[in-house]
């Protein structure tokens, strides 16, 4: 198990669109649990994708459950995700660990039905909402070479400097 270098903005990589998965084996599975590793040694990190490492395929892991009391689905390991419905549009803040030093406020869907395989190469559906839905989508966009920052709801107003985490 390693903790990673998580590529920061602005380098040009993170703009970069990720490949499918076609091989399920163990070093596939191996990356996976140094990509966990990495999103839980970030402070606050609920969500990770395969290109912030420099690994452009599409792999993403999403875990809210640190979040109480709101509808989850767990530790999830999203590879070759598509998200087959969305629903509602809302505001909200997001930071990123690739931009650290900012968040910025996003409009998302509400709610997203999802299919994806896991580290084994099983295929499933999943319903989410609220803020998992958020991290998910979040998450995905940066299999497409997309940050937070392009979504910004206006970047002159919408844009602010981090708190520091100690």
């Amino acid at each position: 198990m390693a903790v990673l270098e998580i590529l920061q903005y602005p380098d040009p990589r993170l703009k970069q669109t990720s490949r499918p998965v076609e091989r399920f084996d163990d070093a596939l599975r191996r990356f996976v649990t140094d990509l966990e590793e990495t999103m839980r040694a970030g402070p606050g990190g609920v969500g990770i994708a395969a290109p912030q490492v420099a690994r452009f395929e599409r792999i993403v892991i999403v875990d809210v459950s640190v979040k109480r009391g709101i509808r989850q689905h767990g530790r999830l390991v999203l590879i070759n995700p598509e998200i087959t419905e969305w629903e509602g549009m809302s505001t909200g803040r997001e930071g990123c660990m690739s931009v650290p030093d900012y968040t910025g406020n996003v409009i998302r869907a509400e709610r997203i039905r999802l299919a994806a395989s896991d580290e084994f190469g099983e295929r499933r559906e999943y319903e989410m909402e609220g803020y998992e839905a958020r991290a998910v989508q979040h998450e995905i966009d940066h299999l497409d070479g997309l940050l937070f920052l392009d979504r910004l709801v206006s970047k002159r107003h919408d844009l602010f400097r981090r708190k520091t985490y100690r």
